[in-house]
């Protein structure tokens, strides 16, 4: 089985491709099925996140062509996608998988949100059959690998997230954020995230909407925040100096003449847009007004950078521990792939054991059961001695990723040889005795009487 890894993330594409790619939490399920239709492919996971949308897959033969895949089902145009994908293979895939799980290929580094987003993948993959022996082991060993990092190294010591860069943002906007009124639009993970850090910066008007107002009071009641009707959003942002968005809204909430109103209504005070969403809530021309200070989910690179400048020997030290995770789980994958071939030279020995006593079955009739099982025990004995070397070699073979002497050792001891010693020693099952050799010397050859008289 083979592993890809195709996408896109903030590295490779800017906000306004990936918004293009991004799928909604609850359409995950159903695209990741979609993804199984396509040709070739055996097990698959769907990664979309602010920051990603990547497919992960196993397949056998030639590899699905997944570019043209992202191609057609978003409908983007080739050479608009194309630049800015990448593709890993096997141990690649497996070692950018486990660097997203950890948080090391993250806008900030050391984000805690990224695991769980892609444990969501992996439900949600899992929901529709899209998970096999092959994804399962890679997922259960990108989530062990993740769990090492955090807890033998410090990357995620304070508690870091694309909410928190945010805030961090408006707090060096304002100098300070005492006295400042934040609205929030959403109460998702990423709100409630930015909510807290507010509150340890020191806002303390802090009002919340959303489009199912039941879940913007519990959260106002968590933070002791006041609550907007997402039907009074337009006629009460003004009220804001800092507004930050993180909806799961396909279009624009906020355009242009929607911000023209809030400077009127504001007397041209300035006012501060974080928009931290994909697909993006606020439309990016507002920019253009005077007044108006946007900022997206790009523009808080900046400020991450200087959150990695201060984790960098934490992510060099999680980097090297997860180098090792890697390589026990290639070597892992590998003994297991010659685990089929390990069956199959068992099985041809056995083959040629049963050919054997089948051939000589006229010089064995005349043993007692007793007599025959210790025949079958020596012979079984003897098959096992002869077997043992070569299948430790080759459980070794595998293990140190030496495919040359797996190869080698696989053509050595082909099945088809057993087949064909067991078609022919059928054939010549129909003349048992015709290779007897007289009764008297018997014991002089070292037939089946000597060897039994010896136990």
């Amino acid at each position: 089985m083979k592993i890809l890894l195709t996408g896109l993330n903030h590295k490779t594409a800017p906000v306004e491709l990936r918004e293009r790619l991004a799928i909604a939490p609850e359409n995950l399920a159903a695209e990741t099925q979609a993804l199984l239709s396509h040709p070739g492919i055996r097990e698959g996971l769907i990664l979309s996140t602010c920051n990603r949308v990547e497919v992960l897959i196993c397949h056998d033969g030639d590899d699905p062509e997944l570019s043209k895949y992202l191609n057609q089902h978003f409908s983007i145009d080739e050479k608009t996608l194309q630049p800015h994908l990448y593709a890993y293979r096997d141990a690649e895939a497996v070692r950018h998988l486990f660097r997203v799980a950890s948080s090391l290929d993250s806008m900030v580094v050391g984000e805690p949100q990224i695991l769980g987003q892609v444990k969501e993948s992996y439900s949600a993959a899992r929901s529709v059959g899209a998970v096999g022996p092959a994804l399962e082991r890679l997922l259960q060993s990108a989530f062990t690998a993740a769990k090492k990092v955090r807890s033998e190294t410090l990357i995620g010591a304070s508690s870091v997230s694309i909410a928190s860069v945010a805030v961090d943002l408006a707090r060096k906007i304002f100098g300070s954020l005492e006295g400042k009124r934040v609205l929030l639009v959403g109460a998702g993970k990423m709100s409630e995230l930015a909510a807290r850090h507010l509150m340890q910066q020191g806002a303390r008007s802090l009002l919340i909407a959303n489009r199912t107002h039941e879940r913007a009071v519990r959260m106002a009641q968590k933070f002791e925040a006041h609550v907007v009707r997402f039907d009074d959003l337009y006629a009460r942002a003004d009220e804001a100096d800092i507004l930050i968005t993180s909806t799961g809204s396909p279009e624009f909430l906020i355009r242009t003449p929607h911000a023209q109103q809030f400077l009127h209504r504001r007397r041209n005070r300035p006012m501060f847009l974080i928009d931290i969403a994909v697909p993006r809530d606020i439309d990016p021309e507002i920019n253009r007004l005077e007044g108006i200070f946007l900022y997206d989910i790009d523009d808080l690179q900046s400020v991450a950078a200087s959150n990695l400048a201060s984790r960098s020997s934490e992510a060099m030290r999680a980097e090297a521990i997860l180098e090792q995770e890697v390589v026990r789980f290639q070597k892992r994958v590998e003994v297991l792939d010659v685990v089929p071939t390990l069956v199959d030279l068992q099985a041809a020995a056995e083959e040629m054991r049963q050919a054997e006593l089948r051939r000589n079955h006229g010089r064995l009739r005349s043993l007692t059961p007793s007599q025959l099982e210790v025949i079958e025990s020596i012979t079984r004995g003897l098959m096992n001695k002869f077997l043992h070397q070569p299948l430790q070699t080759l459980k070794a073979a595998a293990r140190e990723g030496d495919t040359a002497a797996v190869e080698l050792i696989r053509s050595a001891f082909q099945r088809q040889g057993g087949r064909e010693d067991a078609g022919n020693a059928a054939q010549e099952q129909s003349a048992p005795d015709a290779d007897a050799p007289p009764a008297e010397s018997a014991g002089k050859s070292g037939e089946p009487e000597s060897l039994i008289s010896k136990h």
